[in-house]
């Protein structure tokens, strides 16, 4: 598999998840760019899924970022709107109209990863435990946690849905 092909396949699907742990359009794709020069530069052989590979590597990065001094002490709001302009721009400008993504965004980190692994990217609880390295009753109990915290948030969306 080319390196064209691969970013076809995988860039938007870990500008999301960068996304979701950053609320940072720039600080994604500035993750994502270094999760695939990392990717690059290793000696990855197919021993699994390649996706899986890339995904962990993009939640590792994130997490770094978010603990590094620049996130912490220098935490410079951006008020400037999000200007769709590629496909992957135009993704996350859709999924930011939506309550839901705004919600999810609102959860603390713990919460919020659990949530795009589950729902996001179809993972069961079993798969997120051996991603995040977690007890699966840790991950059920996250689960569990976000979904009460995004209840209340969500239950006028749900309501207007379900009268239409």
């Amino acid at each position: 598999m080319d390196l064209e092909q691969i970013l076809d396949e995988h860039s938007e699907h870990l500008l999301r998840i960068a996304y979701y742990y950053t609320k940072s359009l720039h600080t994604a794709e500035d993750i994502v760019q270094d999760v695939f020069i990392k990717y690059l530069q290793s000696n990855y052989e197919e021993n699994g899924k390649l996706q899986a590979y890339l995904t962990k590597m993009t939640i590792n990065r994130c997490k770094d970022y978010l603990r590094s001094w620049a996130y912490r002490k220098i935490q410079l709001q951006e008020h400037l709107p999000i200007i769709p302009v590629l496909q992957k721009d135009r993704v996350i400008q859709k999924e930011l109209t939506f309550s839901v993504g705004e919600s999810v965004l609102s959860l603390q980190i713990k919460q919020r990863e659990v949530i795009v692994l589950y729902y996001y990217e179809e993972l069961n609880t079993a798969e997120i435990a051996s991603l995040l390295k977690l007890p699966e009753s840790t991950v059920r109990t996250r689960l569990r946690r976000a979904r009460e915290n995004l209840r209340p948030a969500l239950s006028n969306e749900w309501e207007e849905l379900y009268e239409k």
